[in-house]
């Protein structure tokens, strides 16, 4: 994740300040449990009690897990003050929530009782895929204790059809970023998965298709902002209110169009050939690269991940980069926070380790994505870590000069 926001002089990266992971004490539950369908559903993350048929919770995003009722009925062989203790206990106990890695229950301890694994939440780690050609993991990586990244997804069951990518990274010298970086993600998404249907509408591929996406990529910036100030509430009036990066891809059809703010990038992996970074960065080290400084020494400095520019209440500038391009021939359009990109930042590099995933596990975008997760934890998992990706291969005749 982005470490701080910079104005006219660079800061240094700033640890994170989790926001309260206790959950809040619950009333007890009548001796007779209710049917899993009427059970309310606590939030792992922050301990909201949402309504029991929640797939997220209302206070802070968080995709609810399924839960596990907790049986009261005596095990065969139990003797009659065993059986009697249980039936005592059972009356303060609540349903438990089930282990992301194997489904099993999650103990009072915060361990799972099959795998053994400590309690994650879905915001720790989740995926999505809504084709089978496009997909992304996100996760908490190890040295975070909460997830401040987020990822949107739309698509086209056809192949090269239509997609909209999006990554927001919550900054996180700012508490209560991670509900500012899920907020943007999915109205970004939102509004240009609208598009599409305009888009039809007016013809599609039509000579118009850059300018149009062009400006629905600056308005998706607008959507963004207006939804963290509603998900974030009076956390807007703070000095350093909650806020993150953008970084969104459309593909339609032969056309990609890619927009940015901060730090998380898109990049296109060439098959073969060059592959590029497609985003410009919002950093620091961005600027010192502009005056001379090698790549290398950039991004390794201590103020490397400190950005120029972010989404939110007091940031000085919403208005992403927006860069239409057509890609040619095959590949992948990447789009990722800086928990992935920071081992492995140049483009060359970048898609060397795709062409090597992809010849260990396949083609599947989100086995794909998971394995470059894994690597990015491998390396340390120093941040959050946020790998969506969408496969490309365009055969339709493209402008020779896009604009």
């Amino acid at each position: 994740m982005s470490d701080a926001h910079i104005g006219g002089a660079a800061v240094p990266p700033v640890e994170p300040v989790p926001g309260s992971e206790v959950a809040p004490t619950v009333e007890a539950a009548p001796a007779e449990t209710p049917a899993a369908s009427s059970v309310p559903v606590l939030c792992p993350a922050c301990g909201t009690v949402n309504d029991p048929d929640a797939k997220y919770c209302e206070e802070c995003g968080t995709q609810l897990g399924d839960l596990v009722e907790v049986s009261t009925a005596p095990e065969a062989g139990e003797t009659e003050a065993v059986a009697e203790q249980n039936e005592a206990t059972s009356s303060t106990s609540t349903p438990r929530r089930a282990c992301v890695y194997c489904g099993g229950s999650i103990a009072d301890d915060g361990y799972c009782e099959l795998c053994g694994k400590p309690a994650q939440s879905e915001r720790d780690h989740w995926q999505e895929a809504p084709a089978a050609w496009v997909g992304g993991v996100c996760d908490r990586g190890i040295r975070h204790e909460i997830n401040e990244d987020a990822m949107a997804l739309a698509a086209d069951p056809q192949p090269g059809e239509f997609a909209v990518l999006v990554v927001c990274d919550g900054v996180s010298s700012t508490p209560g970023s991670d509900k500012a970086s899920l907020a943007a993600a999915r109205a970004a998404t939102a509004h240009l998965a609208a598009g599409r249907e305009t888009d039809v509408a007016d013809g599609h591929g039509d000579e118009l298709a850059q300018a149009r996406w062009s400006d629905r990529m600056l308005e998706a910036g607008e959507r963004s902002s207006a939804a963290i100030y509603e998900a974030i509430g009076e956390l807007a009036a703070r000095t350093n209110p909650p806020s993150c990066t953008f970084a969104a891809a459309v593909i339609d059809g032969p056309l990609v169009v890619v927009g940015g703010v901060g730090d998380s990038r898109v990049y296109w992996i060439a098959d073969s050939g060059k592959s590029r970074q497609l985003t410009t960065d919002d950093s620091w080290s961005q600027e010192m690269m502009a005056h001379g400084m090698s790549r290398q020494q950039a991004e390794s400095a201590p103020q490397a991940h400190s950005i120029t520019r972010w989404l939110g209440a007091d940031s000085p500038d919403e208005v992403p980069h927006v860069v239409p391009t057509y890609p040619t021939g095959a590949g992948w359009i990447l789009v990722c926070s800086d928990g992935l990109w920071n081992y492995c930042s140049d483009a060359d590099d970048l898609a060397e380790l795709v062409h090597r995933v992809v010849g260990l596990v396949g083609s599947n975008p989100v086995q794909v994505a998971s394995s470059l997760v894994d690597w990015a934890n491998e390396q340390g998992g120093q941040d959050n870590i946020t790998a969506v990706l969408a496969r490309f291969d365009s055969v339709v005749p493209t402008p020779a000069q896009p604009a």
